[in-house]
């Protein structure tokens, strides 16, 4: 199934659209920088409206790449574009749309960062104190702080790069396990620290463990009744839960399906699970509605004060098209358009979910595999589309460098995909 809407206001009065999917274009960037002086507007960068041809074309080519379904909305100041290629059921042959909720893997620390944040502003917290001040005896290292954790430079191991160093015996493995946030800390304790406290971005689930755990002893509160209560209900975000330990997703949603290592093999339902190995790392279940509403209100500072938005946004260099800040992705486009949000991976889904610098252009897009280094970089491709246009696109294809190939996933970060 192809199938495309675009609408004013709200997806109800959407007109909809037969397109016919043209070749895909790669996902291009110019270099990064980790400070915030270059051109981060989509009208600053004189980028045209969202190419609708070739966000379906990205689609097309992800379930050619082997994705079973694929989505994407763009919000665009009251402008919705929705179009949806392939399957939510592969079972039942139900079509895949923009409606579905899944789960956001990583995009979920966002939340969590949000939460930490508006902690600051309220004086419970502070971002340069170590986490072992809050949380006593917790970690190695007193050096490690509460702004170290957020920005993936505590030096923590991440635990998820033994639990899922075989791909489907690993996720079978803990697909119904409940784990403490403790646990999971022992289990990257086991490793010693991978660089000194502040030394170098090196991307870490075991860092929004902690994060959880700030929030839970800091708060009294499950992150659950946190999450809820800033951000889901003052948001409505009315297709946004966190269910853990519970193994199901709420109302219609698109299945999850897991690559197995093996050429050839099976794909893997993996829509049922606990997600307990993530928590507050990844555990989030969502929509590309909410998804872009909350992006769009966080950018737009809605949700915390705006000295605390500008220490979110203090990037560390990832690479020459991606910074890191607090819990929050920065990616640099092809048309010198910067973009800010998160990726998210967990078994069975792929997200990617950014807004413009103003918050006014937002897109959400989703493929319901992993463990799939294609799938993965073209759906970076979305946020191509939905932000530079086809005119943009077509002008610097030539001359802007080449993004990085993503060879890594959100989860076991030190496994390559390819």
């Amino acid at each position: 199934m192809v199938s495309g809407s675009v609408g004013t206001g709200t997806a109800l009065g959407a007109v909809l659209l037969s397109l016919v999917a043209v070749p895909a274009q790669a996902a291009s960037a110019a270099p990064g920088r980790s400070d915030t002086g270059r051109v981060t507007s989509v009208a600053a960068a004189g980028s045209g409206a969202p190419d609708d041809a070739g966000l379906q074309s990205v689609l097309h080519t992800a379930l050619a790449q082997g994705a079973p379904g694929a989505m994407v909305r763009v919000d665009d100041a009251g402008t919705v574009h929705q179009l949806s290629e392939g399957v939510a059921d592969r079972a039942t042959g139900r079509a895949i749309t923009t409606a579905d909720r899944f789960r956001v893997g990583s995009v979920t620390k966002s939340f969590s960062a949000v939460v930490l944040l508006q902690l600051v502003d309220e004086g419970k917290l502070n971002l340069d104190t170590s986490v072992n001040t809050y949380l006593p005896g917790l970690l190695p290292d007193n050096k490690i702080t509460v702004r170290h954790v957020m920005s993936h430079r505590s030096g923590l191991y991440d635990y998820t790069n033994d639990m899922f160093a075989q791909t489907v015996p690993g996720f079978e493995s803990v697909r119904n396990k409940v784990f403490g946030y403790q646990d999971l800390v022992r289990l990257s304790l086991k490793h010693a620290l991978t660089n000194a406290p502040g030394a170098a971005y090196s991307y870490s689930n075991t860092n929004f463990v902690v994060a959880g755990m700030l929030i839970e002893k800091l708060t009294g509160h499950a992150v659950a009744t946190e999450y809820r209560n800033r951000i889901f209900g003052p948001l409505g975000l009315t297709d946004t839960f966190y269910v853990h330990p519970d193994t199901a997703i709420p109302g219609t949603h698109a299945n999850g399906y897991l690559t197995p290592d093996e050429a050839g093999a099976a794909l893997v339902d993996s829509t049922a699970q606990t997600v307990s190995w993530a928590q507050s790392a990844g555990a989030v279940i969502s929509s590309t509605r909410d998804l872009n509403t909350f992006f769009s209100s966080l950018m737009a500072g809605k949700l915390m004060s705006a000295a605390q938005l500008a220490q979110m946004q203090k990037w560390t260099t990832v690479n020459s098209t991606q910074g890191y800040g607090l819990g929050l992705r920065r990616r640099d486009l092809s048309c010198g358009v910067s973009v800010y949000g998160h990726t998210g991976t967990v078994q069975g889904y792929y997200t990617y979910a950014f807004t413009s610098k103003d918050g006014k252009r937002s897109v959400a897009s989703l493929a319901n595999t992993s463990n799939n280094a294609d799938v993965l970089n073209t759906m970076a491709g979305t946020l191509e589309s939905a932000f530079c246009g086809k005119a943009s696109k077509a002008a610097l294809r030539a001359t802007a460098p080449a993004a990085p190939r993503e060879r890594y996933e959100d989860i076991a970060p030190d496994v390559a995909r390819d």
